[in-house]
């Protein structure tokens, strides 16, 4: 029994293929615990609590420190009980919700933490990830294209973009594997700092009918639930 799963795919934006290389292997792991766990709907339990991510220890490593946020703390920021309402179906619940940690190893092996966490309904899929490199915004949003927006979300530097989730299929024994292009996605990306002096927080929205995501929602999402983020400062 196969089974598919949507992931950002970054591989044309600024943190390129080793970006796409961990959502990959993101992916997987989701889709195995997907796979296993039922829905809510189907079980008829309560609506998903978040799985995976436990804390990140510091290691010395650049980056690597006590205010590096886990993807645990990530879900729990956003699997929030008004979720499925700030997405417009306050009548779903959440089927999964998971978060992790991860990061990107550059070419000279300095690893970026790449925290992550991902809800899921029967209508949107919500993706959240923080990224501790030292690439401002605005600068990540000319490698984006024309197609990106520049704009100020939360009184912060920030860029939206289109992006489109990586479909992938495989057997539980790890054979008959292959990915292929999934669904158009929605992507927000919003400065950590005020000065945009490095770093980001990434929002990213897909449905599961393929139909491209409207941003007013993707951006009333955000600016929920980024100010609840631990680490999160309000800016003066």
């Amino acid at each position: 029994m196969a089974d598919d799963n949507g992931v950002p795919e970054k591989g044309a934006g600024p943190w390129g293929q080793a970006i796409t290389a961990v959502a990959l292997v993101a992916a997987l792991v989701v889709g195995l615990w997907a796979f296993a766990k039922p829905s809510s709907s189907q079980s008829g339990q309560s609506p998903a609590r978040c799985r995976g991510g436990e804390a990140e220890k510091a290691s010395g490593k650049p980056g690597k420190g006590p205010d590096v946020v886990s993807g645990a703390q990530l879900c729990e920021a956003l699997n929030r009980p008004d979720l499925a309402r700030l997405l417009g179906t306050p009548q779903e619940s959440a089927k999964s919700a998971s978060g992790g940690g991860g990061s990107v190893r550059l070419a000279g092996g300095e690893e970026i933490p790449n925290p992550s966490a991902r809800v899921e309904f029967g209508t949107y899929t919500v993706s959240l990830s923080e990224s501790y490199d030292r690439l401002p915004v605005s600068r990540a949003a000319a490698l984006l294209g024309d197609g990106a927006g520049k704009r100020t979300v939360l009184g912060r530097s920030a860029v939206l973009y289109a992006d489109r989730t990586i479909s992938l299929s495989f057997r539980l024994d790890g054979s008959d594997s292959h990915s292929g292009p999934g669904v158009p996605a929605r992507a927000l990306t919003v400065a950590r700092d005020a000065k945009d002096s490095g770093g980001s927080f990434d929002v990213t929205l897909w449905r599961t009918d393929g139909l491209v995501p409207d941003d007013a929602v993707l951006l009333r999402v955000a600016e929920t639930v980024l100010p609840t983020v631990p680490g999160w400062t309000a800016d003066e």
